[in-house]
């Protein structure tokens, strides 16, 4: 059984080997490909070389064309700060008022920032063939909503004028929809969709104003024949009922949440999920032994349903190669007991 078929299969509820292993990796990659932070957020084929070398070294069972939350926003106009060891970030809010909505143009998802994020999953597609699951990635609306407004500009106009905020995301639907597209056409197989700033309002005011919108994109791919992941960090327990319901495939568990809770909510209804290993305390600071111990641990309360083992965010470079590796042999040695 291949990298693909043991994701499919977990996704799917369906008997595999061992359940997958899909850590999300960018620094991580980066910097085993010995790249700039700069380097791996502006070339897409040498991102895409980065994730290809990491399943080849390590054997994860998914890659994802993943680097920063400003491609879209990018190609919308903004002023893009681009820094040698960090993220690349929008200079000053793209929309500070609701004209401004209506300045934002329509620009084609296979050019610009968004186009070499198109060449990096084209290029992951090609590289790997049938043999690994190569996602995607697309920040949700509400994201995307905070990334060209400013995280706290964005929430203040929630409660102030709610029509504009909901103007803004319906606009921003459509790119974020265009742009998912764009990447399943190229060969992703799932798109990861980050929707975090969710995390920071209420249960109420996610139905309203990010689960309407994520319900759109997934629907939208779920036509075009691709699955969807939605990744949401932060303690999301009070979210958990209303994620389950936005239609994507599989949920992404941040270690802020028990995994057992999420279990419960994600069982129940057949859905796909993964998590949610302490990224810094149970794997960059953990010896092997102690990473392994916690990677069983998720696996025990996952186990009899549709689990990926991963960390809950990013794995940081600085993880050691002896912990990751660990890491990425736990489902293997935890079947074989």
């Amino acid at each position: 059984m291949n990298s693909r078929q043991r994701f499919l299969a977990a996704l799917n509820g369906e008997p595999a080997d061992h359940p997958p292993v899909f850590p999300l990796l960018m620094f991580f990659a980066a910097g085993r490909a010995g790249l700039t932070y700069r380097a791996f957020a502006s070339d897409g084929r040498a991102l895409a070389e980065a994730q290809m070398a990491i399943h080849a070294r390590y054997g994860v069972d998914a890659i994802t064309a993943c680097s920063d939350a400003f491609r879209l926003s990018a190609d919308l106009g903004g002023a893009i700060v681009f820094p040698e060891a960090s993220p690349p970030h929008l200079a000053r809010p793209l929309v500070a008022s609701a004209a401004e909505i209506d300045l934002l143009g329509h620009p084609d998802p296979t050019e610009g920032r968004m186009g070499d994020r198109v060449r990096a999953v084209a290029a992951m597609a090609r590289g790997v063939g049938e043999e690994v699951a190569v996602l995607g990635w697309v920040d949700m609306p509400f994201a995307e909503a905070c990334a060209c407004c400013g995280v706290s500009n964005f929430m203040l106009l929630l409660m102030d004028d709610p029509a504009t905020a909901h103007r803004l995301l319906d606009r921003l639907t459509e790119h974020v929809i265009a742009f998912a597209l764009a990447q399943a056409e190229a060969g992703a197989l799932m798109i990861g969709a980050g929707d975090a700033a969710a995390s920071l309002i209420a249960a109420p005011m996610y139905a309203e104003f990010a689960l309407p919108y994520e319900r759109r994109v997934c629907d939208a791919l779920h036509a075009a024949g691709c699955l969807v992941k939605l990744h949401i960090c932060g303690d999301t327990r009070a979210l958990l009922p209303l994620m389950a319901t936005s239609g994507a495939d599989l949920y992404n568990v941040d270690h802020l949440v028990p995994l057992a809770d999420a279990r419960d909510v994600y069982a129940a209804g057949g859905a796909a999920y993964k998590g949610n290993l302490d990224p810094v305390a149970d794997i960059m600071q953990a010896t092997p032994d102690a990473c392994r111990a916690a990677a069983f641990r998720c696996l025990d309360i996952a186990r009899g349903t549709r689990y990926l083992l991963s960390a809950g965010c990013e794995i940081p470079a600085e993880t050691p190669d002896e912990v990751f590796r660990a890491f990425c042999a736990a489902p293997a040695a935890w079947a074989a007991r």
